[in-house]
């Protein structure tokens, strides 16, 4: 018998039956469509087209290169280079497979066009081990022209013929010529570098580095540069903060009314005493004051030193880069000037210059035995500009091997993982990948082994009986120094600055810029009250 709620246990109305059968076809739709997507891939692999790999963008045998390289493919340096007897080509192996995606020709070849142009120069003694992956990696990231003034083992032929067969690459020999040259300088006559005349080790080579980058600016303006940095050999330029990993991208985007650029530098922070080879095995840095706040810089300052006289262990105050235009001139090895102006400069807020300082053990005794110097307190103030390095020389000259490493470990190393974890955190370390990836990338690539093989038997027996001409040329005149010519010149050299006073009515200069030390707690005091 029906009762009044029958109509509860009926059939459901065709509405619901219509939502369940769109609720099928909904169902059979998403999961046809990732089918249909995946059998079209599959189609149009199987023609062998259509897809744009992004590996194969990047493949050697295509055209697409990192601005500024060659396209000519990888130099063949196979079994040839391998079996080469020299010990320089032994110390960078070469890998079949290209690891390095931008890699195309170890020459680097830059079009004319690309602007800006951007030089470095230095002065250095150092070795191919320490100077071709220094000059590649600015290779990479912009720079185009290099100019070397060598002496040392950079200036014997081994190393210096690798150096003249790199495209670019102009490489000064420290001559008895070069010296009479730079004793004619107008900078003697001037007062802005005076206070480091005369003075032996850190100070002579101040002097040396300024008067070559005196010539270095007349090289830039005729080689047509935009832009000329100073550097040293043991430091490479992180062109952080720019659209892509690239020096000249950063410079193109600087206003055009900057006359100079300042990379504040970082400073390496080594883990282990072994480091071989720096460029590939630092990658902890210690960021410059001017990257951090002033409440985490001297809030954390005590534990950053670890018993260190400062911040840093040598200079905190950076390097330059400067246009090349009329007038201009070096003010010391850090900074750039100009005779007729101000130069208008802008710091960098990301970029930096890493300072690779005191990364070996062996940098103790090497600085030491560049300067004769006695181990004394008193006598090291006339040598060095810094403390550290006072320390330093003072401990390479009169400790044993044992001891010298002990109080490297102490004073140089960072082996505490806590305080390096917490300094991390804190900011006052960082991590920076960059340089090591891209060094080691040219490194397996085989750039180096390519440059020293196509560089051996090169040096002709006139070349190599000009050089050993020349180098018995300046060595016989050992006996008259560099800087006693300049003092036996002291009188007629105050009389031509007298001369020159009078006749240009310019205020006098700015003093030259030497290493500094970054701020102390001593500092922070004085700005506090």
């Amino acid at each position: 018998m029906a009762g009044p709620h029958s109509s509860l246990r009926q059939q459901p109305p065709s509405s619901a039956a219509n939502n369940h059968s769109f609720i099928t076809k909904l169902l059979l739709l998403l999961t046809l469509i990732p089918l249909s997507l995946a059998l079209f891939a599959f189609f149009l692999q199987w023609r062998g087209g259509g897809v744009d790999d992004p590996i194969s963008r990047w493949s050697p045998d295509e055209s697409h290169k990192f601005p500024g390289m060659d396209s000519s493919p990888l130099a063949t340096v196979g079994h040839s280079s391998s079996s080469h007897s020299s010990d320089c080509s032994m110390l960078f192996g070469h890998s079949n497979t290209a690891s390095f995606p931008y890699y195309r020709d170890w020459k680097f070849k830059f079009d004319a066009d690309l602007k800006p142009k951007i030089c470095i120069t230095t002065s250095t003694s150092a070795g191919l081990e320490q100077i071709l992956p220094w000059m590649f990696y600015h290779k990479v990231i912009g720079v185009s022209t290099f100019f070397l003034f060598v002496e040392g083992k950079a200036a014997t032929p081994a190393v210096s013929n690798v150096l003249e067969s790199i495209p670019g690459v102009k490489v000064i020999y420290r001559t008895r010529e070069l010296e009479e040259q730079q004793a004619r300088s107008r900078i003697w006559n001037e007062t802005w570098l005076s206070s480091f005349f005369y003075k032996p080790c850190n100070y002579e080579l101040f002097v040396k580095q300024s008067l070559n980058m005196e010539m270095a600016i007349v090289m830039a303006r005729d080689a047509g540069a935009d832009w000329i940095i100073h550097l040293d050999t043991d430091e490479l330029l992180h062109p952080a903060g720019a659209r892509e990993y690239s020096l000249r991208q950063l410079l193109l985007e600087v206003p055009g009314n900057v006359d100079m650029v300042i990379f504040p530098n970082y400073e390496s922070s080594v883990e282990r005493d072994d480091i071989k080879e720096p460029f590939t095995e630092v990658s902890m840095f210690k960021k410059n004051y001017d990257h951090l706040t002033k409440d985490t810089y001297f809030g954390m300052y005590k534990e950053s030193t670890r018993g260190n006289p400062n911040y840093f262990l040598t200079y905190g105050n950076g390097k330059s880069a400067a246009r090349v235009q009329d007038h201009l001139r070096p003010n010391g090895a850090h900074r750039w000037h100009n005779y007729m102006k101000t130069p208008n400069e802008i710091k960098l807020e990301e970029a930096a210059v890493l300072h690779y300082t005191y990364s070996k053990f062996s940098d103790l005794t090497s600085r030491r035995d560049r300067c004769g110097c006695k181990p004394t307190k008193e006598d090291v103030k006339r040598c060095f500009m810094l403390e550290f390095d006072r320390a330093a020389f003072i401990i390479a000259s009169t400790a044993t091997e044992e001891e010298m490493l002990n109080w490297y470990r102490e004073h140089v190393v960072w082996t505490d993982r806590t305080l390096d974890l917490k300094l991390l955190r804190k900011g006052i370390l960082t991590r920076i990948y960059a340089p090591m990836t891209i060094i080691q990338g040219l490194r397996e690539t085989g750039v180096f082994g390519a440059v020293i093989a196509s560089a051996q038997g090169s040096l002709s027996k006139d070349k190599f009986l000009a050089f050993v001409d020349s180098s018995n040329s300046s060595r016989t005149s050992a006996s008259e120094s560099f800087t006693s010519r300049k003092i036996g010149r002291i009188g007629e050299s105050q009389a031509t600055a007298r001369r020159t006073l009078e006749i240009i009515p310019f205020p006098p200069h700015e003093p030259a810029v030497p290493p500094l030390s970054p701020p102390t707690m001593d500092n922070d005091l004085i700005i506090e009250a």
